[in-house]
């Protein structure tokens, strides 16, 4: 029986430390800072990450070199071992794409799972991986089981702050100026593999209702199955808002008492990025094991 060695990407919020821990390999993402090259949990902190991009820093995100995915996965392959890789959705990076077209050279021994989630969804796909490949399942088993269930999650993300959504060309700067003079929360829904405006409130408080009722709305339609069967986990992402993110934690456990809260995390700094300092997350997720 061969054995799987999993590997992700640093989007899945899986420090270098943790994956240690786990057993795993974690490919830490490129960031260009003003004109000098960062790899996120190896020289590129959070800290330092949001005082360079609050600083009006020139940051930039890319994928993973080549030379770097192969040179990882010919380090952990031997003649027994399989791997998993489950990069961040297709549809958010062309990191899942790269990869694909890589394993394509490595007669099925590297697998390739693109499940279309982020954050602390693919850290949930990751735990998933983990323990179907500790019952015996090989890697490709475990790619279709984790592609099979990609649409079984829910990301909802409120912004403190449209200025970033415009330095990335996302929003034009004449809506974010009026954004930013009515104090507009844009709420945001990240489902597999886009990323789409879900409300628009005023206030904190208010977005954190919002998010509570959309994965209220989630758990009693579209995964009201796996919640019945005790299968569903919430989690709580933020970027440098920690102290909120405890706070809506507790919320969430005292709105939905019989689903677990599995995570409190950082989002990734790719989503980062692109949405600014401040914001608040939470996510619904299917836990296959």
């Amino acid at each position: 029986m061969a054995k799987v060695k999993i590997v992700t990407d640093s989007n899945s919020g899986i420090t270098q430390a943790e994956a240690e821990k786990l057993g795993i390999s974690v490919l830490p993402m490129p960031f260009l800072i003003d004109g000098e090259s960062y790899f996120e949990d190896v020289n590129l902190t959070q800290e330092a990450f949001y005082e360079k991009l609050t600083g009006n820093a020139s940051v930039s995100t890319s994928q993973p070199s080549v030379a770097s995915v192969t040179e990882l996965w010919e380090n952990l392959l031997d003649g027994d071992t399989e791997i998993l890789h489950i990069p961040m959705s297709s549809g958010l990076s062309e990191s899942c794409h790269t990869a694909m077209a890589l394993a394509k050279d490595y007669g099925g021994k590297v697998q390739v799972a693109d499940n279309q989630r982020i954050s602390v969804t693919q850290k949930q796909s990751v735990f998933d991986a983990i323990a179907l490949a500790k019952e015996g399942r090989s890697a490709a088993e475990i790619k279709t089981i984790l592609e099979s269930t990609a649409r079984e999650s829910s990301i909802y993300i409120a912004l403190d702050t449209l200025t970033y959504l415009k330095k990335g060309g996302r929003l034009t700067p004449a809506a974010a100026l009026i954004g930013g003079i009515l104090k507009i929360k844009p709420v945001l829904q990240l489902q597999g593999e886009r990323l789409d405006a879900f409300k628009k409130v005023q206030t904190l408080k208010k977005a954190k209702e919002v998010m509570i009722e959309a994965l209220a709305a989630d758990l009693s339609t579209r995964f009201s199955e796996f919640a019945a069967q005790g299968e569903m986990r919430i989690s709580v992402a933020h970027t440098a808002n920690k102290k909120e993110a405890e706070l809506f934690a507790e919320e969430l456990k005292k709105a939905f008492p019989a689903i677990p809260l599995t995570f409190s995390d950082p989002l990734s700094l790719s989503v980062s990025c692109h949405i600014g300092p401040g914001s608040l997350a939470c996510a619904c997720m299917r836990a296959l094991r």
